[in-house]
């Protein structure tokens, strides 16, 4: 993806965070006529030989996992769910809108998860949803005929070949307009316009 410098992140610890964070994305393959997207549950995991990769799973039922084998070659996008509008009127000078956001793109290559793993990706995806719940359920603890529903499911790993990061997060402002935009975020009463001004009240004080 295109990223200007100035909101290329490139703090691995960071950037795996936001991966944990979000927990969820896009997973994108080449596709006959055009590409093929699922929006899917993806983790952050450690495999047997210790790489970091991205466990997810889909429906047998759909057909995007036929193209695994013969177009291996993936894109995973993770998307915050914080995201604004900024109005240039928030600025001290005529400028043009714009919006803020955070995104994290993966390529690699998938290969399909069979037996143990992948039933160890979705007993860690379970388990790490399941720990707030009031009366979490446990795969392993599950009746037989829920656990049989696994036959309907094709478990994935994606190498971690490329990773880009884009937090666009009001860099290129001055401390004044950038103060002023935080002012009006937090003034609008919308819960994500708020978080927002969290998210970049942080990256300024991380970089400066």
């Amino acid at each position: 993806m295109h990223v200007p410098k100035l909101f290329q992140e490139t703090d691995e610890k960071i950037i795996e965070q936001f991966i944990r964070d979000t927990g969820f994305a896009t997973l994108i393959t080449k596709g006959a006529a055009y590409p093929t997207a699922t929006h899917i549950p993806i983790e952050l995991e450690i495999n047997e030989q210790g790489e970091k990769v991205l466990w997810g799973h889909i429906s047998k039922a759909n057909p995007q996992w036929q193209e695994f084998e013969n177009s291996p070659n993936v894109l995973a996008v993770f998307l915050s769910n914080i995201n604004s509008y900024i109005s240039s009127s928030w600025y001290n000078h005529p400028n043009a809108p714009t919006w803020n956001y955070m995104s994290v793109q993966i390529t690699g290559k998938i290969k399909i998860l069979q037996g143990e793993p992948l039933w160890e990706s979705v007993r860690r995806l379970t388990n790490r949803y399941e720990r707030n719940v009031k009366h979490p359920v446990s795969l392993d603890t599950l009746p037989k005929e829920v656990q049989k529903q696994m036959n309907g499911i094709v478990g994935f790993e994606i190498s971690i070949d490329k990773v880009e990061a884009a937090f666009k997060l009001s860099q290129n402002r001055n401390d004044k307009d950038f103060q002023n935009i935080l002012k009006e975020l937090r003034q609008s009463g919308v819960y994500i316009s708020e978080r927002m001004a969290d998210a970049m009240e942080e990256q300024r004080k991380r970089t400066e």
